[in-house]
């Protein structure tokens, strides 16, 4: 690992994080640097899709969207759009664009809906205008595009994130067990 690389470990992602804070904070702070994060939007949209696929809600039905951008070391590093199937986050700080204390991990959580298992698909494409301008990229440059769904212990759908990102300076790194 270099010096100062920020390793996203999606297992971290499926559990609160210690200490409080959330996972991003806590990942780019144990190599020194400095993750945040805004909130651009928040609230209950119809379902994209793909989503839609992903959340196993009918096509054009509602769910709560949080799009937001990620920083690292204040330059903007990830779009961010997570969805949450409305019975679960309606009327909860996950429908909002105030931070959540503990991140959004742990309100599901105290909500009782834990992630017990993630399916990931990644993709390598170029960026939309909007994409290639929030994300400061040049012309020719293309992004990843990683796309998780959490499932609960039931195989219940409970998170689908659409995250894209310029490909330097990403490692991402999946942990596999079997049995």
């Amino acid at each position: 690992m270099g010096e100062g690389e920020v390793i996203s470990a999606s297992t971290r992602y499926l559990t609160p994080a210690e200490g409080g804070g959330d996972v991003w904070s806590a990942e780019t702070a144990a190599v020194g640097r400095r993750g945040t994060q805004k909130i651009v939007s928040a609230g209950e949209v119809a379902a994209p899709e793909r989503v839609a696929d992903l959340l196993a809600v009918a096509r054009g039905g509602q769910v709560v969207e949080r799009r937001r951008i990620m920083y690292l070391d204040g330059e903007p590093c990830e779009l961010t759009d997570t969805y949450y199937p409305v019975e679960i986050a309606r009327g909860t700080g996950l429908a909002g664009t105030a931070k959540i204390r503990g991140g959004a991990v742990r309100l599901l959580a105290e909500l009782g809906h834990v992630g017990v298992r993630a399916q990931e698909d990644v993709v390598a494409r170029m960026p939309s205008e909007s994409e290639r301008v929030s994300l400061a990229l040049k012309v020719d440059e293309p992004v990843l595009e990683l796309t998780r769904l959490t499932l609960s212990a039931d195989d219940r759908p409970i998170q689908a994130d659409v995250m894209v990102m310029p490909p330097r300076g990403q490692r991402l790194r999946y942990e596999i067990r079997i049995g």
